[in-house]
């Protein structure tokens, strides 16, 4: 990462890495849960990271249902089956399609009743329940704004190295949780680094 060689550079995000961090922080959400679901980019999102995250769960005597999408049409009935198998809860996995119909999921999560876990703490400020990881703007602002302007002042961009974030936020949106019936333990909203009340 320090050395990316080629003519390559850019951000690591760590989007699958927290895969598994946001799945242990949604079972915490949900004390008692014994069957939850991940809402998954069969293009983005490789089997054996599905495998993981449902070996994690398992370790943790909870079932993991994987429902994957391949186009955005799918998104709904693959939300709808999750909550139809009785899942506690939604993991929505890293993935560039689940991000940009975010709106969509939120939307349809909070219909259904039904607890979701999103990928950046933007997500919780816009009305899902409970985002996990670094901020996107941030990134963008920090990271490849700093990276531009090395390029631009003609740094090869193998010499610029991958860099990955620093800084992760736990938000949580009680006026989501609200709508949804749910409590929040008190051990989650104390970790939380803002609670949107």
């Amino acid at each position: 990462m320090a050395h990316p060689g080629g003519n390559t550079t850019g951000i690591s995000i760590l989007a699958t890495e927290l895969d598994g961090k946001r799945q242990e922080l949604l079972i915490e959400l949900l004390p008692g849960a014994r069957h939850i679901a991940a809402l998954a980019d069969f293009n983005t999102t490789a089997s054996r990271q599905l495998q993981a995250l449902q070996d994690t769960a398992r370790a943790r005597g909870v079932e993991l249902s994987i429902h994957q999408i391949a186009k955005l049409e799918e998104i709904s009935s693959a939300i709808d089956a999750a909550k139809a198998a009785d899942a506690s809860g939604l993991n929505v996995l890293a993935s560039p399609l689940l991000f940009a119909q975010r709106q969509l999921i939120i939307e349809r999560t909070v219909a259904l009743r039904f607890p979701a876990m999103y990928q950046w703490p933007e997500t919780a400020e816009e009305g899902g329940l409970v985002g996990y990881g670094p901020r996107i703007v941030q990134l963008f602002r920090d990271v490849v704004s700093r990276q531009l302007i090395k390029l631009l002042q003609g740094t090869k961009p193998a010499d610029i190295p991958v860099e990955q974030p620093t800084q992760f936020e736990l938000v949580i949106n009680l006026s989501t949780a609200k709508a949804l019936g749910l409590t929040i333990p008190e051990a989650m909203l104390d970790r939380a680094d803002k609670v949107i009340e």
